[in-house]
């Protein structure tokens, strides 16, 4: 069902007729809002756009305010989509603040603005919350004209009225975008998803030396590949650092879930750092099986991207008796010192498909090779790709949360897009392009093994916002795996 714009005054209809954008010139003032309102009944996507006024400080002329929440006849109503259409305005070019838009039943100036941003509001209009029960999917911009220290009956109102009418004309292409995505539709959620034994460990070990030991932490890369989880540690105290010739002497330090070279530990000790290991179980294992077989002199195929930290750190048990197999091609052409001594092992992060794949070519090569005892991807890697696979089949599009630098995030995407459907990855609701959603009935998502379950949580309540309110659980496995501690947070 096709979306409509919503302006109160003509002026404001005219900045925003666009290829594309259906305008409906509603009238000004309360009293019409309500009448033009009860005329959109069939449940069609609703987004009212105008001019309005600024309560608080720190919103300019120009700016625009899109609205998270609208008062209603029984109380505030919120608008679960702003996070997306904020994102599609801030990638024109504007700017965007995200907050309550109160209605007025006149225009507000002086001391008023003052009442209305006690009660958390960032704007007013005397327009919008007449809309707040419209059946459909509904949102809400307004281009700010006057503020608190520019108020109405002022000089420069004609001229601010300019700019945020040209604000509004800009932003018409991003009001189309959300028009066009808004509907009915499903999400379906694939199950597990999000954080794993793994990266659960890690984080907690981080906090609890926090806890224990107090600010700073020192923690070597990222302690799991995922922005908006370094960000939070950081902000409860942690330092992130490259190497640990950065770290001060003596300082307690953590290495990251991904695992480290053996030199890595011997500069630790160099250094006498107070020492507390992330690495993460499974990964500790393949470390262990190179070990074991590079004892023995065999030449060990490490399956995986070169470019990886798990990769890196792996290699460093033995530099000059690891070659890394990035895909089938190069394993169809590597050479080993003898065919007869030959042992593989697998990144931990690695699509299933892709690696058995690469694995048969090796053994077909090498019939004498030696294998892992058990299969070195991990069960939460393994069960992420199972579950986006079985909601790939059935949607128009999949959403996989997690940040650009996490390999097992990124093997998601391809598992999808090879299972038939469009995938994007995406490091927060931010990054989600509405244009991808266009036409998108179904929608499934999935996060990533080191992405946090509330984003995933916030993506679904935007989608709810234009239209996909059913939602929909897919689940493939249970998982129940938590590993112990180390003894230093214990």
């Amino acid at each position: 069902m096709t979306g409509v714009v919503c302006a109160p005054m003509y002026l404001e209809a005219a900045a925003l007729r666009a290829p594309g954008v259906r305008v409906l010139h509603t009238g000004m003032g309360p009293r019409r809002a309500a009448e033009s309102a009860e005329r959109l009944t069939g449940g069609a996507p609703v987004l009212v756009a105008g001019i309005g006024g600024a309560v608080t400080d720190g919103v300019r002329p120009g700016d625009l305010v899109v609205a998270t929440e609208l008062d209603g006849p029984e109380g505030p109503v919120r608008l679960r989509s702003a996070p997306l259409l904020a994102a599609s305005l801030r990638r024109l070019g504007l700017t965007v603040h995200t907050g309550p838009v109160a209605s007025s039943e006149s225009l507000v100036d002086g001391v008023d603005r003052g009442r209305f941003a006690a009660r958390g509001a960032l704007a007013v209009d005397m327009e919008s919350a007449q809309f707040a029960t419209v059946p459909g999917p509904l949102a809400v911009v307004r281009a700010v004209v006057d503020t608190p220290d520019r108020p109405l009956w002022r000089p420069g109102t004609v001229l601010r009225g300019i700019a945020g009418l040209r604000s509004l004309r800009a932003a018409a292409p991003a009001l189309r975008e959300w028009c066009e995505a808004a509907g009915a539709g499903e999400i379906l959620l694939a199950s597990p998803r999000s954080f794993c034994a793994g990266v659960d460990r890690a984080i907690e070990i981080v906090e609890r030396a926090l806890e224990r030991y107090g600010a700073p932490v020192y923690v070597r890369r990222q302690i799991v590949h995922n922005a908006h989880v370094v960000r939070r540690l950081e902000g409860m105290g942690a330092i992130f650092v490259q190497e640990v010739d950065e770290v001060p002497p003596g300082a307690t330090t953590v290495l990251a879930a991904h695992g480290v070279a053996p030199a890595v530990r011997q500069d630790a000790v160099a250094k006498d750092l107070k020492v507390i290991d992330a690495t993460c179980p499974l990964v500790t294992k393949v470390h262990n099986e190179v070990r074991r077989y590079s004892s023995r002199g065999d030449t060990v195929l490490l399956i995986g991207h070169a470019d990886h930290e798990e990769v890196e750190g792996t290699i460093g048990e033995a530099p000059e008796q690891v070659v890394v197999v990035e895909d089938a091609s190069a394993a169809a052409q590597v050479r080993v010192r003898d065919p007869e001594k030959v042992a593989y092992a697998m990144q931990t992060t690695l699509a299933v498909d892709e690696a058995e794949e690469i694995a048969s070519v090796l053994r077909e090569r090498f019939p004498a090779m030696a294998v892992p005892r058990r299969d070195d991807i991990c069960y939460a890697t393994t069960n992420r790709q199972r579950a986006v696979r079985a909601v790939a089949e059935h949607a128009d599009l999949v959403l996989v949360v997690g940040s650009a630098n996490s390999s097992n995030s990124k093997r998601l995407v391809e598992v999808a897009r090879r299972h038939g459907a469009p995938a994007h990855l995406v490091d927060d609701v931010s990054e989600v392009d509405m244009r991808w959603l266009a036409g998108a009935g179904r929608i499934g998502i999935t996060a990533g093994a080191s992405a946090p379950p509330h984003l995933v949580e916030e993506l679904t309540q935007c989608l709810a916002g234009l239209g996909r309110t059913s939602v929909r659980d897919s689940q493939v496995a249970d998982e129940d795996v938590r590993f112990t501690l180390p003894r230093e947070v214990g």
